[in-house]
């Protein structure tokens, strides 16, 4: 049923405001630190077409996964992103994040503070072996920011940057390790897809002796990811950009497993967004790479995703209007809630979430 607000706020149906993803989570709940062991999360098992919530740990996904069915996961791997260092000639501090690779040398990249880092003003980081210069100020406030380095730009970044953990994680991670999955593999991600933390290589075998086929896509998560929705209308919002790449081999394996009445379950919502943006009316999907904004919100009608294997996300935030958009609203909202009540953990450290239809194990 289509129901509008005709209030203030104007005629905008209800599931298209951003307040009508708004939940409320107490501090203590979001992680701030991973689990010692990936697969001890806690999973919740949520029945996209009856709302039907069962509990459960990470390790029972093996119970909801079918032979047959194919799991996608994002292989990026996440750059030690963030720079602190001073400004060259004040020895003012200096904060840079690599957001994406424009040229060899020339990123985008999110700096601080903003309102003195002027395009020819240079900064130095470390021991000096990396020096930068802003280029040019670009949408959204970013900046294009030339580099200069002693020998292998990803050995200095490697020595010189921490990785950028999201805002809401204030605990210093003690292992760079923790904040990669373990099939991570091309560097280019300024934020883990962090749905793929729960798993380990001895759970990823079993999943495929059940039968189980595994497939690899790219995307390089953006921290756009994090960006609030700050308009009402949650269709007015402009979605970043992130890069992606799907495999022929994952491209045919996601074909020939609906062609055979298997289930897609994609491992996290860039993993959705990635073979949503390349599936056509009929839900094939294409091998490629480009450029994806796909922004997917209630509505929306999904092409190639079966199943959804996800953390608990943000309040008002594109994730879960993606999860909202698979599974509908009330029901998510509702599981979030029962989440809370339970003491579930959110967020990136947090624990984790499977969506599909008929999910009784």
């Amino acid at each position: 049923m289509n129901v509008t607000d005709t209030g203030s706020r104007g005629e905008i149906p209800l599931g298209h405001r951003t307040a009508d993803y708004y939940f409320d989570l107490p501090q203590e709940q979001i992680a701030q630190d991973p689990l010692e062991d990936r697969a001890a999360s806690r999973l919740l098992v949520l029945d996209r077409n009856t709302g039907a919530v069962t509990h459960g740990t990470f390790r029972d996904i093996l119970r909801y996964l079918k032979p047959g069915d194919a799991l996608i996961l994002n292989d990026t791997k996440v750059i030690p992103a963030r720079l602190l260092g001073e400004r060259e000639g004040t020895g003012a501090a200096v904060e840079i994040l690599l957001l994406r690779r424009r040229e060899r040398d020339v990123w985008e990249c999110l700096v601080r503070p903003g309102k003195k880092l002027r395009p020819g003003v240079r900064a130095v980081f470390g021991d000096g072996s990396l020096r930068a210069e802003i280029l040019e100020v670009i949408e959204d406030g970013n900046r294009l920011v030339r580099f200069e380095f002693d020998g292998i730009f990803e050995e200095v970044l490697d020595r010189l940057g921490e990785m950028p953990l999201p805002p809401y994680i204030t605990h210093k991670l003690r292992d760079r390790d923790r904040y990669q999955t373990v099939y991570a593999k091309y560097e280019g991600s300024a934020a883990a897809p962090t749905a793929g933390l729960h798993f380990t290589p001895e759970l990823l075998d079993e999943v495929r002796a059940l039968g189980v086929k595994t497939g690899f896509v790219t995307l390089h998560v953006g921290l756009g990811t994090f960006r609030p929705v700050k308009v009402e209308d949650v269709g007015e919002h402009t979605m970043h950009t992130e890069w992606y790449n799907i495999p022929p081999g994952t491209a045919d394996l996601i074909n020939r497993t609906h062609e055979a009445g298997g289930r897609v379950i994609c491992v996290g919502t860039t993993s959705c967004r990635t073979i949503e943006s390349a599936a056509d009316e009929n839900g094939a999907v294409r091998a490629g790479s480009g450029d994806t904004s796909i922004f997917i919100y209630p509505g929306y009608r999904f092409r190639a995703m079966d199943g959804l294997i996800t953390n608990f996300h943000l309040p008002e935030s594109t994730l879960i209007m993606l999860v909202s958009a698979f599974a509908g609203r009330e029901h998510v909202l509702a599981a979030y809630r029962e989440a809370v009540a339970a003491g579930y953990r959110f967020f990136s450290f947090g624990d984790a979430m499977f969506i599909a239809g008929g999910t009784q194990a």
